[in-house]
C-alpha cells in the first residue's frame, strides 16, 4: 500500500472488501453477492450492511451498477475498486503472515 492510496484505504469496511471480492469474478445482484459471500467466505452479512457497502461503494466509484433486468440490479466492479481489493489483500496477507508468526500458529 502506498501512502497516496491511504484516504481510499481509510474507513473501508471488511464488507466492503467482501463486496469486491464477490464482483471481482462477475457481476451480481444484492442476493447473488449476499449468497456468494456466504457460500465463498462462510460470512454472513445482513441486507442493511450488504447495501451501505453497495452505496458506499457506488459513491467511491469502486463497482457502479448496470442496467436493471429482471427486477434485479447488477453491479460490477471497477477498474478502481480492482485495484483498492488488490491492495488490501496484499496488506492483509502481511497481516495474517505476521500474526501467524507471532502467535506462533504456523
Amino acid at each position: 500500500m502506498t501512502s497516496n492510496n491511504f484516504s481510499l484505504m481509510h474507513g473501508f469496511t471488511e464488507p466492503n472488501l467482501l463486496v469486491l471480492l464477490s464482483l471481482i469474478d462477475s457481476p451480481k445482484h444484492g442476493y447473488g453477492i449476499l449468497t456468494d459471500i456466504q457460500n465463498t467466505f462462510h460470512i454472513t452479512i445482513g441486507p442493511g450492511t450488504l447495501y451501505g457497502a453497495i452505496k458506499n461503494l457506488c459513491d467511491r466509484q469502486l463497482i457502479e451498477p448496470l442496467p436493471v433486468t429482471k427486477r434485479r440490479k447488477p453491479y460490477r466492479i471497477t477498474p478502481a475498486g480492482h485495484m483498492l481489493a488488490v491492495e488490501h489483500i496484499a496488506l492483509w496477507s502481511t497481516v495474517a503472515s505476521v500474526g501467524t508468526r507471532r502467535l506462533k500458529l504456523a
